[in-house]
């Protein structure tokens, strides 16, 4: 039975997102060190499967390994953070295009694509 907060909404427990096969160490990279997800280790019952998971507050980021992987390029993630600007600086320090898009009342924000080609969206309040 899904959980349930006070207000009868449901919760996310994780999100999945696609990687190509032997994509882990480009993940730890992207995800772990320039974004600064927490990683967390997978059951040893799914580790053969590939892929890595990371944790931001009780949320959870799963990379699944797909054999046949495609860019998510339109559907995306959006990831609240502070710092975007200093963030946005790392990002294209390091080889990353942020694009901006249209405004957002009550956000900044920009897209970037992750080292496979997945679109991600990093926000901010304003």
């Amino acid at each position: 039975m899904p959980k349930e907060t006070r207000d009868g909404a449901l919760t996310i427990h994780h999100v999945q997102v696609a990687i190509p096969a032997g994509g882990e160490e480009r993940a730890r990279a992207f995800y772990g060190e320039l974004l600064g997800f927490r990683e967390v280790p997978k059951p040893a019952n799914l580790r053969a499967r590939g892929g890595i998971w990371f944790a931001a507050g009780a949320l959870q980021l799963h990379l699944g390994v797909d054999m046949a992987f495609r860019p998510a390029e339109k559907a995306h993630v959006a990831y609240q953070v502070s710092g975007l600007r200093a963030l946005r600086n790392r990002l294209t320090a390091t080889g990353y295009e942020p694009v901006d898009d249209e405004p957002l009342a009550g956000y900044d924000r920009f897209y970037v694509n992750d080292p496979f080609g997945n679109r991600l969206e990093l926000l901010e309040p304003a």
